[in-house]
């Protein structure tokens, strides 16, 4: 720990959440938000579905942590709705088991704190065409009825654990021309696809009755006391402008 002790946000999922830094990316835009404000820690990891999660989820977020992040963003689902190779191997993940793997990271998740805060991202949609093109030597087959499918089940067990969740499904495919300006090989999120990611979640924290409050607005700025060093206007006055978003692109009022 560097500075003074920030509250603690935890990404964790497959690639999309591993690649949230790439392409102006989700995990990059939370970062930016939240400077001065929160710390933002990327758990990603390439290829991995639900099962193999909890096969580390202990090691990840152990209960024994002196500090416990006060929200985590959780995404699996693509993976696991690859359909399965004649090889038996792979990473798909039977529906069923997908779920059912989904309740235990959700539990596990809320022993490790009363006040933590958990979002659920459920799988988006797929530019099947897109993505056929992007794979050269993995035989898999990934189809936007399979993610739909995964997607409905990861909004379901939200429910059911009393966890916040995103229907990435639903809302993408909102977008005009969404297959074409949403990723950047058919899966992962281009800057556009990230931007609805952000927009989404940062309603969910707004609106959310949390105390306290992970709304960007509503947590304190480090070190945002006046100063004498404070940059000065046209008028000569001293201007504190700790608070500002850079990035204009992102909408988060």
């Amino acid at each position: 720990m560097v500075g003074p002790a920030r509250p603690q946000f935890v990404l964790f999922g497959s690639s999309i959440v591993q690649f949230s830094y790439s392409h102006d990316g989700w995990g990059a835009m939370l970062s930016e938000i939240y400077s001065r404000k929160a710390d933002v820690f990327l758990r990603g990891y390439l290829g991995w579905n639900s099962a193999r999660a909890l096969q580390v989820i202990d090691q990840i977020f152990p209960k024994d942590a002196p500090i416990q992040p006060s929200l985590v963003i959780v995404y699996f689902g693509g993976n696991d709705s690859i359909h399965p190779p004649p090889t038996g191997f792979g990473p798909h993940v039977p529906l069923n088991e997908y779920s059912e793997n989904m309740r235990k990271i959700a539990k596990h998740l809320k022993s490790l704190s009363e006040n933590i805060r958990i979002i659920f991202l459920s799988a988006p949609p797929i530019n099947e065409e897109q993505f056929r093109k992007s794979i050269d030597e993995i035989d898999e087959v990934r189809t936007n009825e399979s993610l739909r499918l995964y997607s409905q089940a990861c909004l379901e067990v939200a429910k059911e654990m009393n966890v916040k969740a995103i229907d990435l499904w639903t809302v993408m495919q909102q977008k005009e021309n969404w297959k074409d300006v949403c990723f950047t090989d058919g899966v992962h999120f281009s800057a556009e696809g990230s931007k609805i990611v952000v927009k989404e979640i940062m309603k969910i924290i707004k609106e959310s009755d949390w105390k306290p409050s992970l709304y960007w607005k509503s947590m304190p700025t480090e070190f945002s006391e006046d100063s004498p060093y404070d940059p000065v206007n046209h008028e000569g006055k001293r201007v504190n402008i700790s608070d500002r978003v850079f990035n204009r692109d992102i909408e988060v009022d």
